[in-house]
């Protein structure tokens, strides 16, 4: 049973380890823009993610690969100079940590001195070890991705359920002790079996955050635009719609294009 929330000003890697032990659920988030930053941040989530989605959710790609560190770094400071109170954390993209472990820490320094974040976040296991220890070990904050990890999609060939078989669960929970072995503050888990998850969260301190990853982990994640009802494409089990923004846009948008049409928009009291 979850303790009484306690009223964070900041949100940060150690608070969140704070959250866990008293049993507090986190909550993170997706954004990518001033704008939507400061909603995000205003309605109290805990993290905000400035997510390689944005490759997707923003500029239209069918995958998160083509989305590169300059424009990550745009999305990152635009979200950051709205944030007041979460922890923002920033995706390293496809490219720019798996070849060596010093592009890994050219890229994470670029990150947090030219967009302000707090944290990145980087896919897989043992396999990226080196470039977590190297961005660690100069002063940045790591967040770990495991399971379905999607920039490597053209690798597993679909975005169905990962670490069913024995071997590969395995490896995610030695991957997971590795992570946090190793200095990580918190681990996202994608599309893995809940059952698993619960394991995940039960062997280490810190965080664990779920993405269709049930309901026995330290928090969840969503993308803001799938939650929101923007995206309509998008429908795995996992996502749970809050809002149907998209319907309501196009009412609002179509009604504006109308009320100019027929010269009802500007009225009398709307000009000057």
């Amino acid at each position: 049973m979850s303790s009484a929330k306690k009223n964070y000003a900041r949100i940060t890697t150690k608070t969140l380890l704070e959250m866990k032990a008293n049993g507090e659920k986190i909550s993170m988030l997706t954004a990518y823009d001033f704008t939507f930053g400061g909603i995000v941040d205003q309605a109290g989530i805990d993290i905000i993610l400035v997510g390689d989605s944005a490759s997707n959710v923003m500029a239209g790609h069918e995958t998160t690969l083509p989305i590169t560190l300059d424009q990550m770094i745009y999305h990152a400071s635009s979200v950051v100079r709205a944030v007041k109170r979460a922890l923002v954390v920033v995706d390293l993209p496809f490219g720019t940590y798996q070849a060596d472990s010093k592009e890994a820490l050219r890229s994470a320094i670029r990150i947090m001195k030219e967009s302000g974040a707090h944290a990145v976040k980087l896919e897989g296991g043992i396999e990226v070890k080196d470039s977590i220890e190297r961005i660690l070990k100069a002063g940045i904050p790591v967040m770990g991705h495991l399971g379905l990890t999607p920039q490597s999609i053209y690798k597993f060939g679909t975005y169905t359920v990962r670490a069913r078989e024995e071997a590969e669960a395995n490896q995610l929970l030695e991957d997971t002790k590795m992570l946090e072995t190793i200095g990580c503050f918190g681990i996202v888990l994608e599309k893995i079996p809940s059952a698993l998850a619960a394991q995940a969260a039960a062997i280490t301190p810190i965080p664990i955050i779920g993405i269709g990853a049930g309901n026995k982990v330290d928090g969840q994640v969503l993308v803001l635009h799938d939650m929101l009802g923007m995206n309509k494409e998008f429908s795995p089990r996992f996502l749970r719609r809050y809002l149907d923004l998209d319907q309501i846009l196009h009412q609002a948008i179509g009604q504006y294009s109308a009320d100019v049409k027929s010269l009802d928009f500007p009225n009398e009291n709307e000009q000057y």
